[in-house]
């Protein structure tokens, strides 16, 4: 940690074994630890003590770690779940959460993702990568090998969801799911369509086809 204050770190997981090695670890780090072990504890808690960041269980007794993730606001959510679904990472990330870990862990991964996280909070907005593509969400502002790219608003949908699965490939429903409350209007039909407008001005800034069509299955975007 460097010489700035202390962050404080909101650790929601109902497992207290877990709860207790993450507190002992954040602390270690320099970090402010703070348990709440199901969802109502959690929203009181981040009421109380107003944290900088909240590491956040899915599975938790009484409200659920979505309800939650809706709830908080602006503060930024890492997830740490066992759910290792691309589906479910992806919903949650559009939901709102700044990272997603997966269990087991190492702790250093988690707290380089901390510092990330923390870092992107304390400047205008959220950024997002893949490869050659930063989607700056807070201006809903994509940049292509640096080269700025006007987008629709449903190539917009289209693309932040494929930079949040990370070079995964996504399938057409998992892709309709991610972009449906963007993009209310899309329909499976056309999703072809944006697809291909989409894929043709990522080209012409990068130079090359970034997204790649898996046939029968979906569409990826390549992140080299």
């Amino acid at each position: 940690m460097d010489g700035t204050a202390k962050k404080t770190i909101l650790v929601v997981d109902d497992d207290p074994a877990i709860s207790a090695m993450l507190a002992e670890q954040l602390t270690s780090a320099g970090y402010d630890a703070v348990c709440a072990y199901s969802g109502s504890e959690a929203l009181l808690a981040a009421r109380n003590y107003s944290p900088d960041l909240v590491l956040l269980d899915l599975s938790l007794p009484g409200k659920s770690g979505e309800d939650v993730l809706r709830e908080l606001g602006t503060i930024p959510v890492i997830i740490v779940s066992a759910r290792s679904d691309i589906d479910g990472k992806v919903r949650t990330l559009l939901a709102g959460a700044a990272d997603y870990v997966t269990k087991p862990f190492e702790f250093a991964e988690l707290e380089a993702r901390i510092r990330v996280a923390l870092r992107k909070n304390s400047g205008t907005g959220e950024e997002l990568r893949c490869g050659p593509v930063t989607i700056d969400a807070a201006k809903r502002k994509c940049l292509c090998s640096g080269v700025e790219v006007r987008l629709t608003r449903t190539e917009y949908a289209i693309l932040k969801a494929l930079v949040v699965a990370g070079g995964n490939v996504l399938t057409k429903n998992q892709l309709m799911t991610a972009i449906e409350e963007d993009t209310p209007d899309c329909e499976e039909s056309s999703l072809k369509t944006h697809v291909a407008n989409l894929r043709a001005k990522l080209k012409t800034a990068g130079g090359y086809d970034l997204i790649r069509s898996v046939w029968g299955i979906g569409y990826t975007l390549c992140d080299k």
